[in-house]
């Protein structure tokens, strides 16, 4: 699993509990898939099709970093298939999980369009060249 994007736990983000608000780690997790997938796919009109189960292991809380990982699953005409996990930084413990995010590329009327993607293609950094 790669974990590609950091975000801080703020006052803002927590839910009544005083704890990281589900809707509001749902929210970076869609963000981080759809830029991803973008990347990949190179197709700005890529949306989140499917979403399957998604398992809360434990909390964060205020001033926690958490890491948002991904790893692609597999490509399919039009989509790519991807697994999730977001854990506490410094702990490593896991927060969520979810096994399946399909994210569609479409066409500038919003069909389904094909990507010609097989494999993860690794973007080289243009300052390191």
């Amino acid at each position: 699993m790669k974990f590609h994007t950091r975000k801080w736990v703020k006052p803002q983000d927590l839910n009544p509990n005083g704890t990281l608000f589900g809707g509001r780690l749902l929210e970076w997790i869609d963000e981080e898939m759809g830029i991803y997938a973008i990347i990949q796919l190179e197709i700005p009109r890529t949306v989140t099709k499917y979403m399957s189960e998604i398992d809360f292991v434990s909390s964060a809380k205020l001033g926690d970093i958490i890491e948002i990982g991904m790893v692609v699953l597999a490509f399919g005409n039009s989509s790519i298939t991807l697994k999730c996990s977001v854990r506490n930084k410094l702990t490593h413990k896991t927060i969520i999980e979810i096994e399946k995010i399909v994210m569609v590329s479409l066409d500038e009327n919003g069909n389904p369009k094909s990507h010609g993607k097989t494999e993860v293609e690794y973007v080289k950094d243009r300052l390191n060249k």
